[in-house]
């Protein structure tokens, strides 16, 4: 290693190098002689300048610097899942152990358990040739999870040597291969992998499978796709991290990866907290045994929180090499962007719109463009599904962040502090969010579903817009004023905003609805309106038909119709019927 390079300035967390140098653009180095871990992000004839990804406080000038030769990488290997990272995947509670409740500067520890023996299956023989992503071996990591050990993407050869089964640690060789210059290579169950560079596949595949939540006004008005992108843009308190939540604990997504951006400390110990205790429900296992958390708080230095959206990606693209479809929660890129923007505004760089860089766009949508389904390099399919909060300045939604991930993600969830504050939780506004992947989902929903589900959807998103355009008249005079059919139009709205939209996490079987439920009662409150609509043609009065209490029944039903016996919402098919049939008798 050559030490001749020296610290010439300090601004921050940037470091400056003066003079020719041999160093390349994003390649890792120590600086200074407590090695802190540092990243080139700037190179001209006169000055290299570096990003410290720790605390710079007590560097001088002259202090020397390392290069590496290496861009700043990951480890991939098994002990991944169910590991607690910080921003540069140092273990954090490996740490703990060495260094107390504070991290040390420069501190610096293998990202892997290199001592642990793993078992393992291998899944190759001598004489098989194989290639980037052939799987050479298989590891149970977790109860949830298999480990599927690849070629590294750029190798290809044949194999010549192959290990028993057993049990080995991530450094021992398992495989030897014969390359095509005769020359041989040992394959670990260890690759490194920049991570700003996304892991190669063999196809991208257009949108055709849901990421199922569990909650009502995602599944069936703004579903998202499998590998698709999300933004769930909030002011404070208006319940993104606890969506976000909802959605790692209830989705059909094989392994979640939870990345907390620049959040609170308070915060980021809740999500830890309570990770660490969910049950899966899918399996009965620990919520962790398929979850890896990436914690970079607000207090941690603003270069690796940068640093910490690109480590999370990467990890959530080694698994879908594997042929798992892994859904990302971001949160939140606002902090991010912030991020972005100190580093931006010491580097001197012309500032765009509220300060942040001018480049915010394409690092958002550089960011967004690694989600999809594809078909991976060893013939197996996965998908990485993005999900990233937004957390706008004052709620305001047309503050840059906000409008420049509204132009990457087909998906806006956007959350509405009356709702919240109204205790209406999910509190997703159904007016301003939308979903563009309905048309592609659209066969989905016929095939798995019903062939009336997104005609049955479009109905009641009609049915609230209508309810929308009413209030409006019902603000300056008042409902009294109204028609029957729009006072009918006014109370089935009710319903599905009461029976429907707001869902109780706190209920057994209110928090997680699968789709066959969501269907039935989509179609129930739809058949409500279709008799009440019949009556009201009549002539019957609105007073007349609330007398029956049944809108209050349907509400109910979430509450009321276990998960498991769907056949319940037949009585509620005769209690309308009944309904119907009483109020003509009584007012014939």
């Amino acid at each position: 290693m050559e030490n001749s390079l020296s610290i010439y300035g300090i601004n921050g967390p940037l470091v400056t190098v003066k003079g020719k140098t041999d160093l390349k653009m994003s390649e890792m180095v120590y600086v200074g002689k407590e090695k802190l871990v540092g990243e080139v992000i700037r190179l001209s004839p006169e000055l290299a300048t570096i990003q410290v990804f720790e605390e710079t406080s007590g560097l001088k000038p002259g202090e020397l610097l390392y290069p590496t030769g290496a861009t700043l990488s990951v480890t991939l290997a098994p002990g991944i899942v169910s590991n607690i990272f910080d921003g540069i995947e140092r273990p954090l509670a490996e740490i703990e152990k060495k260094s107390g409740k504070y991290i040390d500067r420069g501190f610096s520890m293998d990202s892997l358990d290199t001592h642990r023996k793993w078992q393992t299956k291998l899944c190759v023989k001598p004489g098989d040739r194989v290639s980037g992503g052939t799987i050479i071996a298989e590891v149970p990591e977790t109860p949830a999870i298999v480990h599927k050990v690849m070629v590294p993407p750029d190798v290809e050869g044949i194999v010549e040597t192959v290990v028993p089964d057993g049990e080995y640690t991530i450094n021992d060789t398992i495989v030897t291969l014969l390359l095509k210059d005769d020359s041989v290579k040992e394959l670990t169950m260890t690759q490194k992998w920049p991570i700003r560079i996304p892991r190669p596949n063999q196809k991208r595949h257009p949108a055709s499978r849901p990421l199922v939540t569990g909650q009502r006004i995602l599944d069936t008005l703004f579903p998202i796709a499998k590998g698709g992108t999300a933004a769930i843009p909030g002011g404070f308190g208006t319940g993104k991290t606890m969506t976000q939540h909802a959605i790692a604990k209830w989705s059909d997504a094989d392994l979640i990866v939870y990345i907390g951006c620049g959040e609170r400390g308070n915060e980021m110990t809740e999500v830890l907290e309570d990770f660490s205790k969910l049950i899966d429900p899918k399996s009965g296992n620990p919520m962790m045994d398929r979850t890896v958390l990436i914690a970079n708080t607000s207090n941690m230095p603003v270069a690796a929180r940068e640093a910490s959206i690109y480590t999370g990606l990467t990890l959530a693209e080694y698994y879908r090499d594997m042929g798992y479809h892994v859904a990302i929660m971001a949160d939140s890129t606002s902090r991010w962007a912030e991020a972005l923007r100190e580093l931006s505004g010491r580097l001197e760089e012309m500032p765009a719109e509220e300060g942040f860089p001018a480049y915010l766009a394409s690092r958002l949508s550089a960011f967004y463009e690694r989600a999809g389904m594809v078909e991976n390099l060893n013939g197996t399919e996965g998908s990485v599904t993005i999900i990233g909060a937004v957390s706008p300045q004052g709620g305001d939604f047309s503050e840059p962040v906000t409008q420049n991930t509204k132009r990457f993600v087909r998906c806006f969830w956007g959350l509405d502090k009356n709702l919240a504050y109204s205790r209406h939780f999910p509190a997703i506004n159904w007016l301003t969010s939308y979903s563009e992947y309905l048309p592609d989902l659209a066969s989905w929903y016929a095939d798995n579903v019903g062939s009336d589900f997104i005609d049955d959807r479009n109905q009641m998103v009609a049915i609230l817009n209508q309810e929308s355009s009413l209030m409006e008249i019902v603000k300056l005079i008042g409902s009294d004023v109204l028609p029957d059919d729009q006072k009918l139009t006014l109370e089935i709205a009710r319903v599905i905003r009461l029976g429907f939209l707001q869902q109780n996490a706190f209920h057994p079987q209110d928090t997680s609805v699968p789709l066959a439920k969501q269907q039935k009662m989509m179609e129930t409150i739809l058949y409500l309106y279709e008799k009440s609509k019949a009556l009201v043609s009549m002539g019957m009065p609105m007073s007349v038909l609330k007398e029956d209490k049944i809108f209050d029944r349907v509400i109910s039903i979430k509450y009321d119709v276990e998960n498991d016996r769907l056949d319940k919402f037949d009585d509620y098919k005769k209690a309308i019927d009944k309904f119907y049939d009483d109020v003509i008798a009584r007012n014939a």
